[in-house]
């Protein structure tokens, strides 16, 4: 039996750090056009929700994506200080599927291949592992605040490659039930599955460095698109 699942992108209109990132011009297109694109291009999608208080994101989303459902962001739900999680119950609340895959649009190198193949990766080991969530590995000396030594031992010198890898996570992605997140107040169950994801797919855009560095990123990436964002570029 083939199990729904809904993707959620939720994008608020401004952006303290990155005014207007959301629909900021991004190698040639508004930076969540990116997202959306690739997930479009994942087979076992089955339903794409924007959930927005922007203007202009709703405007675009309607005329550009057709197909994807869009959810005006309530009211009270608006504010910066809303933790995510509420706003992804009233989601689900609205959006009936088996499973919820929330990504953003400020991971904009996040490639369908990797998504489709940790949903696989999931669903084959269900219910195993109730939920998922995306992390990059880090192999590099960690410390706390109080100078301890997280994942090594200061006194044996060994190289960076041949630490323990430790896990960050890195927000692209995440997996979950409805029924977790209204249990738990949480996109991370019980049993979570770690899945790795690429370093230069892990990008994300959370001040302008970011930006920048993810932008060029992405023309290496896809030539295809760097003749065009020029031209762009030049004409502004």
């Amino acid at each position: 039996m083939n199990q729904t699942i809904a993707a959620i992108v939720p994008m608020r209109h401004s952006s303290e750090r990155v005014p207007g990132k959301n629909y900021r011009n991004f190698a040639g297109k508004p930076l969540f056009h990116r997202i959306v694109d690739t997930l479009l291009d994942c087979p076992m999608i089955t339903e794409i929700i924007i959930d927005t208080d922007s203007p202009i994101i709703i405007e675009q989303a309607r005329y550009h994506f057709p197909t994807v459902t869009i959810l005006e962001r309530p009211d009270h739900l608006r504010a910066g200080t809303v933790p995510m999680n509420d706003v992804l119950l009233n989601i689900c609340d609205q959006i009936e599927a088996d499973f919820y895959l929330q990504t953003h649009s400020t991971n904009p190198l996040l490639s369908a291949k990797t998504i489709e193949l940790g949903l696989k990766q999931f669903l084959h080991q269900y219910p195993m592992y109730d939920s998922l969530f995306g992390v990059t590995r880090l192999q590099t000396r960690l410390w706390d605040q109080l100078a301890r030594a997280i994942n090594h031992n200061p006194a044996i010198l060994l190289r960076t490659q041949d630490l323990p890898p430790t896990y960050m996570e890195n927000s692209c992605m995440y997996l979950f039930t409805k029924e977790t997140l209204r249990r738990k107040h949480n996109r991370i169950g019980d049993r979570p599955f770690m899945y790795e994801i690429p370093d230069i797919e892990a990008q994300d855009i959370d001040v302008e460095l970011n930006f920048k560095v993810a932008e060029f990123l992405f023309t290496q990436l896809h030539p295809e698109t760097s003749l065009k964002f020029e031209v762009q570029s030049s004409e502004l």
